[in-house]
């Protein structure tokens, strides 16, 4: 059984998903609930910018761009 913590930044481009836990404080924690980001919901990795950062996902049907410092609280199931 693999126990090693996968965050959302892990995921390659094409793959896909399922948001286990997030974590991070406050403002930070509500801003990604806001973005529809929640536990149990499926995100596809479309794209990740030529340097690394933004990564873009798609989720509930919608384009959405994270910042790597986002994505790695993030945990996935």
């Amino acid at each position: 059984m693999d126990t090693t913590v996968k965050t959302l930044r892990d995921v390659p481009v094409g793959e896909t998903a399922v948001v286990a836990k997030l974590t991070g404080a406050g403002a930070l924690k509500r801003r990604i609930m806001d973005m529809g980001i929640t536990r149990g919901t499926r995100i596809l990795i479309r794209k990740v910018a030529p340097l690394g950062d933004p990564i873009e996902v798609n989720i509930r049907g919608y384009e959405l761009s994270l910042r790597k410092s986002e994505a790695e609280n993030i945990l996935l199931q």
